[in-house]
């Protein structure tokens, strides 16, 4: 398959086509970011990046076309009900989300056979029903908490027929840690008070960090996390967990396996570009098993 990727990141999306074993004769990206295509080129250096999506032409298309199949989950800063500091223009009329618009016009213009578009649960009900109307199609909400250890709601337009959810894998916290012993000293919390919560809660503990709620969570091993945010920046929005009576951040390596990339996927960028590049991702298992709906006559 000829496949177009908008808003690519860190090419989650050609993991998952690799995953399902949908063979890919050619994968285009467009992506901004330097860090994100740093972290796609080392994984995948065949991938033929085209720049700002606002820059593809339509003489760009026609120059690439064929195209099987539009992939992308166009930005959610300005639809996230999440989004805790967004200003006062929101929704599709921000400068980010209303990218939403570049992503229908190529799609219009290519008439792939199939398209899957991703963006996140939370946004308000006017805007989900406006891109459904403008896509023509309802989405499907599924939560990657089914296949990993971190709630992710999102939701998926596509045209491939019949997507049903995931089956709940079960997967919690443990499963995906590496043992304390072989935690660097730089990931635990040693200067900050930490009240430990009584009875077998999702948030275990709370640590006394100046900043946002979730900030301040700590996640027993038991549980799953919430969302991982897009703009974690290394600080102390990565999430937390309480690991024998101790605080500390997750790894990079372990939010590779809440997001279901492969181990050491980002370790080409430092650790705040791997925690931010990999919450603008993708849940992999997620987008695999939508794509394993494609009938297989399609993937020729």
């Amino acid at each position: 398959m000829n496949v177009l990727s908008l808003f690519d990141g860190i090419s989650c999306g050609m993991v998952a086509l690799e995953r399902v074993g949908i063979p890919v004769e050619t994968y285009y990206a467009s992506e901004i970011d330097e860090y994100a295509m740093k972290i796609s080129k080392k994984n995948y250096p065949n991938i033929i990046q085209l720049g700002d999506i606002r820059n593809i032409t339509e003489e760009v298309l026609d120059s690439i076309m064929p195209i099987d199949i539009i992939i992308g989950g166009s930005p959610c800063q300005d639809l996230s009900n999440y989004k805790y500091d967004r200003g006062e223009v929101s929704g599709l009329n921000g400068e980010k989300s209303g990218l939403f618009y570049e992503y229908i016009r190529i799609l219009k213009y290519v008439k792939p056979k199939y398209f899957l578009l991703e963006n996140v649960a939370s946004m308000e009900n006017k805007w989900k029903d406006m891109m459904s109307e403008i896509i023509g199609i309802e989405p499907i909400m599924i939560n990657s908490s089914l296949v990993c250890a971190a709630e992710r709601k999102r939701l998926y337009w596509t045209n491939i027929s019949n997507v049903s959810q995931p089956t709940d894998k079960g997967i919690v916290l443990n499963d995906i840690v590496i043992d304390s012993s072989e935690v660097p000293d730089k990931y635990w919390y040693t200067k900050y008070p930490v009240t430990i919560h009584d009875g077998d809660v999702k948030v275990k503990a709370t640590i006394h960090l100046n900043g946002h709620r979730q900030s301040k969570e700590v996640y027993g091993l038991n549980h799953k996390c919430n969302t991982l945010l897009c703009d974690g920046n290394g600080g102390n929005l990565v999430k937390k967990i309480l690991q024998n009576g101790k605080v500390r951040k997750l790894l990079p390596l372990e939010y590779e396996r809440l997001q279901t990339l492969p181990d050491f996927y980002t370790n080409c960028v430092s650790d705040s570009r791997r925690y931010t590049a990999i919450g603008n991702g993708w849940t992999v298992d997620v987008i695999a098993h939508i794509l394993s709906f494609i009938p297989k006559e399609d993937l020729k």
